[in-house]
């Protein structure tokens, strides 16, 4: 089953699919069973995620119901409202090559969820951001909540799996959102350090990189347009993910080469973070390039570029966005 939102006559939508031809609203499917009306994904997946047995009535109830034109609406953000979007840095085992030092646990930065975009909508960016990069990844949305999950349960609390396109702008970020230190003797302490190879022993320089504008800019997360819910997805760790600019492909990967598995990063996230239904957990990006792109996803700037950036991960779906330039961005 496939879960989505839509703009349909004006409002805020979801909508379930056996074939994603073939949508339904979920909200007919759900009365039919006798379950309340959710009028958003967020609502449903916090409601019913563990109830196995009214999954298998929604599965067999769908067909019974009219099936919507999606050519007829357009699309919104499957999750609206996430609490939080979470997001695992340098996650593949390609871009790790390049590290200083492996940091041996996952890395974490935030997107709000204003950054959220739908598909088939614009990528809004300013050529004089510099390095703006598509990151296309799989992410994950939280079903059940909870804290200090155990890494042999992690999955249990998946509902379902998406794309996302985690738009990063290098530009924005060390040009706005970095600073260095140099500290004082007496403030040097060795933790501050061991992540990086250190020039000297008088080396006391910190930096700074805080990803709030590089990532969370509005519209740097096109996510979508749907949400598979996880029992039809197999192992998400074996996903391949290709993208392409304009129909030519600038980096075909899989989820294999994570540095970090998806129970790895849930386990380690709730350990800091409590994990409530609705979160999302993006996972990392692609890394091969090819000979036309040989730095994969990192060949692609999108303040240089126009058309149309494409996310295609079979077990998922497919995500299109435009990329659209526009001074100061949206």
């Amino acid at each position: 089953m496939k879960f989505a939102t839509i703009n349909f006559e004006g409002a805020a939508e979801p909508i379930v699919a056996l074939e994603e031809k073939e949508p339904r609203l979920l909200k007919d499917v759900c009365k039919k069973l006798n379950a309340p009306n959710f009028d958003c994904l967020e609502n449903f997946i916090s409601s019913i995620p563990s109830n196995e047995n009214f999954f298998f009535s929604l599965k067999d109830s769908i067909p019974k119901f009219p099936i919507i034109k999606i050519m007829d609406h357009s699309w919104l953000p499957p999750v609206r409202k996430p609490g939080k979007i979470l997001g695992v840095a340098f996650n593949n085992k390609e871009l790790m090559k390049k590290a200083h030092k492996d940091p041996g646990v996952p890395n974490f930065f935030l997107k709000p969820s204003s950054s959220l975009q739908a598909h088939m909508k614009e990528i809004a960016v300013d050529p004089t951001w510099g390095a703006v990069i598509p990151e296309p990844e799989v992410c994950a949305i939280i079903g059940i909540g909870g804290k200090n999950i155990s890494k042999d349960r992690a999955l249990d609390h998946i509902f379902g799996y998406s794309i996302l396109n985690d738009v990063t702008s290098h530009g924005l970020k060390f040009g706005k959102d970095s600073i260095a230190v140099t500290y004082d003797p007496d403030m040097a302490r060795e933790e501050f350090y061991n992540w990086r190879n250190l020039k000297d022993e008088n080396d006391r320089d910190v930096y700074y990189v805080y990803h709030t504008r590089s990532k969370g800019t509005d519209t740097f997360g096109p996510m979508g347009p749907w949400i598979t819910y996880k029992e039809e997805v197999g192992n998400p760790n074996e996903l391949k993910v290709k993208a392409s600019l304009n129909g030519k492909v600038f980096t075909e990967d899989s989820t294999a080469n994570y540095r970090f598995s998806i129970e790895d990063c849930v386990s380690e996230a709730s350990k800091y973070f409590t994990l409530e239904p609705g979160d999302i957990i993006s996972f990392g990006t692609t890394g091969k390039g090819n000979s036309d792109f040989p730095r994969g996803h990192k060949s692609v700037l999108l303040g240089e570029v126009s058309g149309e950036i494409t996310i295609e991960v079979p077990e998922l779906g497919t995500l299109i966005n435009t990329i659209f330039h526009k001074t100061g961005g949206l």
